[in-house]
């Protein structure tokens, strides 16, 4: 694999293109666009994604692309760039500032490089595999101190994405838990890898909503699988368990499999 500071670099020069988008058009009142999957877009999320794209294409024209709102490019390219222009929408257009830009940067359908960039409070987490994960240029580090199940609380974006047996599955974690706390997107993510929060857990999520988070996490000293305990690729199934230490992450999969 090619040395990944240069692809790193320009992962965050993606992001801080987004940037000023993101506060453009930031409780403006935009229109919000329902999508027929019934999720929302705006014009924000559009405009964003068309920029990194064209930089994308600009720079590595031989990469592929993986995007939200166009059309991907490319999959079975060595490189492949994941880009969630607005992950948290709803947030965004209630003018939270819970929602983030996610880059991520794939080589030969492994996540390698991720970004969660935050534009309105300019916070950025950054992971490169095998060389750690940083929270504004400075180390990041989630918590590694051992806590049981019973005293961590759970965060989840919404307790409508568990469905058919996942519905049961959260149920008993739900339970285990000391408490749930609902919304946040891809924010609770980027919490753990600095060590405020210590666990999340969803399922249905898409490729583009999950593959930055992997990076900063796992190189901040947590972890991030799927439900059966398995690395995230492009190919998950779009069940995600993130936990702040492998302890943790142990205990919360055998509640899951129940």
């Amino acid at each position: 694999m090619s040395d990944l500071s240069t692809y790193a670099a320009f992962a965050g020069h993606l992001a801080e293109l987004a940037r000023p988008i993101a506060k453009r058009y930031f409780r403006s009142g935009l229109k919000v666009i329902d999508k027929p999957d019934a999720t929302p877009v705006t014009l924000a999320d559009m405009e964003i994604e068309t920029c990194i794209r064209d930089e994308i294409f600009r720079v590595y024209p031989s990469h592929g692309v993986l995007g939200e709102e166009h059309e991907s490019t490319g999959l079975d390219a060595e490189w492949v760039w994941v880009i969630d222009p607005i992950d948290g929408t709803k947030a965004f257009t209630c003018g939270k500032p819970q929602f983030g830009t996610l880059v991520a940067l794939c080589h030969r359908g492994e996540p390698v490089i991720g970004v969660i960039d935050q534009p309105i409070t300019q916070e950025r987490w950054l992971g490169v595999k095998g060389t750690g994960a940083t929270f504004n240029g400075a180390p990041a580090r989630a918590n590694g101190t051992r806590k049981p199940l019973a005293d961590t609380i759970l965060l989840v974006t919404a307790p409508e994405q568990f469905t058919d047996s996942g519905a049961a599955a959260f149920a008993r974690l739900k339970a285990a838990c000391k408490g749930v706390y609902y919304g946040g997107d891809c924010y609770n993510y980027a919490l753990i890898a600095s060590g405020h929060v210590d666990l999340v857990v969803e399922m249905g999520l898409k490729t583009v909503d999950f593959a930055a988070l992997v990076n900063p996490i796992i190189e901040a000293g947590g972890v991030a699988c799927d439900w059966a305990g398995r690395s995230l690729n492009l190919t998950s199934d779009g069940t995600i368990v993130a936990a702040a230490n492998r302890a943790l992450a142990d205990e919360v999969l055998a509640v899951l499999a129940g």
